[in-house]
């Protein structure tokens, strides 16, 4: 089959690309921004890839066109589509289907190799547990297939099929079916299915790592949200088990909504899965008793949680907790989750995937706790996301940022005051936040302020303007 992508550059869809090479089929895709490190990624496996999304591409006449969120029925200012494209196969009358549909119909249950899908969902940690499980999996030797929103370090790529029939017993855990691993989005399919994307996933172990607000774009509130992930509890068989977190209120509503399968929880005391001890070293206890011991590199109480849940989902396919802590020992994490960029001037610089601010304070709280009180963190951010350009959670940053001694806010492309809503925190040059429109003068006001011995971590869902060599370079020309 040849199939064309429309959004092909998106992390979702690049993975899903992947995929479908892998699987045998020709791939092309367009986008509006052909970039590294996606397209170079995408090249490299042989996908032509065309920049924008013109008309003219209908003379590919590919088998199926698989449409990406990114795609809608906008106009521009002039009036004329933009997408062009996807008038012109609207049409036609051509086929096309979404990402999620098609990855369904032609990966996840495919008749000639149906997969046990195991789909991690929640507002935060997302990609860092699903990389966590597919490792468990992976060092368990069930060669797991998985789609990841980021790169797990332990495998250096987002996608791969995973071995076609589940690994004899000696090899890994029985059992029927190969297994996924997938990362479960709540946004939306595409333009013509408002659904949630993991909807279409259909997964015998789906876990629900946390639930808040978010995606202010396409959630009215909160009971919206609840509302998509109990369509996901729907979908699980009988014989499925939900992996749940145990002190997350709003997940207990969404099961009050109706539960048809076996729950395993997590996280309180009184969960199936608990953790008794400093989230860099905790005994794992199942039901009160200790199953496993894991010390490892990662920090926070939320990668705590992150691996009970993935603990808990990998013994649903026969790993125990003792193998899946083992395993955890040496996870690498994903790029992007507190990666260290480099130092210069003796200032350490990290990347940071945290956009909401849950997941800001959370990834602050755990860099605090690792480096103690005296060590000062700088926290760097963009509002980028959609939600937090629509300003909707800017009265949680002076609380997502209180771990911070230092705070500095990029604010080009904001319609509301940035400085007003960082004002509790003090406002201004000798002061402990600044807000600037450029990352040329942000940059500016960190070289300024940081010191040796400081640890400065850049916050953003996006490329973040190329902030991270620019300011090494700018602290090694600073001495």
């Amino acid at each position: 089959m040849h199939i064309h992508i429309l959004g092909i550059c998106g992390t979702f869809m690049g993975g899903l690309a992947a995929l479908a090479r892998e699987a045998g089929h020709r791939v092309t895709g367009c986008d509006a921004g052909v970039y590294p490190p996606m397209s170079d990624q995408l090249r490299a496996l042989g996908i032509d890839l065309i920049e924008g999304y013109g008309a003219d591409q209908m003379a590919l006449q590919p088998d199926m066109y698989v449409v990406g969120n990114v795609v809608s029925r906008a106009r521009l200012p002039d009036g004329s589509p933009k997408f062009p494209l996807m008038e012109a196969i609207l049409e036609s009358g051509a086929p096309y289907t979404s990402g999620p549909q098609w990855l369904c119909e032609q990966v996840l249950h495919h008749p000639s190799c149906p997969r046990h899908v195991l789909a991690v969902a929640g507002t935060h940690g997302k990609t860092t547990t699903t990389s966590m499980l597919a490792w468990i999996l992976e060092c368990a030797g069930l060669a797991p297939g998985f789609l990841v929103g980021g790169v797990p370090l332990d495998f250096g790529v987002s996608a791969r099929l995973g071995a076609s029939s589940r690994p004899t017993p000696g090899q890994g855990p029985a059992g029927a079916e190969p297994v996924f691993v997938i990362e479960a989005d709540e946004y939306d399919t595409a333009f013509f299915d408002k659904r949630s994307k993991f909807v279409h996933y259909r997964p015998r172990t789906a876990v629900l790592n946390n639930l808040e607000f978010d995606h202010a774009d396409i959630f009215e509130d909160l009971g919206a949200i609840e509302r998509q992930f109990h369509h996901l509890v729907r979908t699980v068989p009988a014989s499925g088990r939900l992996v749940v977190n145990g002190i997350e209120e709003s997940i207990t509503r969404v099961l009050h909504q109706g539960c048809w399968s076996e729950v395993s929880s997590f996280g309180s005391v009184v969960s199936d899965f608990s953790a008794q001890g400093d989230p860099g070293a905790f005994d794992v206890l199942h039901r009160g008793h200790k199953v496993a011991r894991l010390e490892w590199a990662l920090t926070g109480e939320h990668n705590q949680l992150n691996a009970l849940a993935a603990i808990a989902a990998a013994e649903h396919v026969g790993v125990t907790p003792a193998q899946a802590c083992e395993a955890l020992a040496r996870f690498q994490n994903v790029k992007r989750r507190m990666e260290l960029r480099g130092m210069a001037g003796g200032v350490s610089v990290y990347d940071d995937f945290a956009h909401h601010p849950t997941a800001i304070r959370t990834t602050l709280d755990g860099l605090r706790r690792k480096l103690g009180s005296q060590a000062r963190i700088l926290a760097v951010f963009e509002p980028r996301s959609n939600t937090m350009k629509l300003g909707t959670m800017k009265s949680q940053l002076p609380w997502a940022l209180e771990s911070a001694d230092l705070v500095f806010c990029h604010t080009a492309g904001l319609d509301w005051d940035a400085a007003e809503a960082l004002r509790p925190l003090g406002v201004g040059a000798g002061h402990k936040a600044q807000v600037a429109a450029d990352i040329d003068t942000l940059i500016g006001q960190i070289r300024a302020a940081a010191r040796t011995g400081d640890h400065v971590v850049c916050m953003s869902n996006g490329g973040f303007g190329g902030i991270h060599p620019k300011l090494l370079a700018a602290l090694q020309a600073a001495g």
